[in-house]
């Protein structure tokens, strides 16, 4: 996994999001994220670890390519603001759920 900065991780997004426009499909995940880089051990030894801030993690992978970036409580609302419109300008090619009618499930149950 590749760890970008911010403004390298829109521009890697918009490219995956423009290579899976026809076929595929792009995961993003967002979690937080505390700067540890070695799992937390179970039992005995638990060290006391407190964050400086807090960040976010956001990972983005169409099956093949994966890339992440890490986003500080100063930059938050620059990259909200940039990631939010990049999602609303890639989103246009979403399926409406088909609905059923509700005529068909009262005739069911009777």
């Amino acid at each position: 996994m590749v760890l970008l900065e911010n403004d390298s991780f829109l521009t890697e997004l918009t490219r995956l999001f423009q290579k899976c426009r026809t076929s595929g499909s792009v995961v993003i995940t967002l979690k937080k994220y505390d700067g540890r880089t070695k799992p937390v051990p179970r039992k005995g030894h638990s060290e006391t670890f407190e964050p400086a801030d807090n960040k976010c993690l956001l990972r983005a992978t169409d099956g093949k390519k994966k890339i992440s970036t890490v986003v500080s409580t100063k930059e938050v609302i620059k990259f909200q603001m940039a990631y939010s419109n990049l999602l609303r300008a890639h989103m246009d090619g979403l399926k409406k759920k088909d609905k059923k009618s509700k005529s068909k499930k009262t005739k069911a149950t009777q």
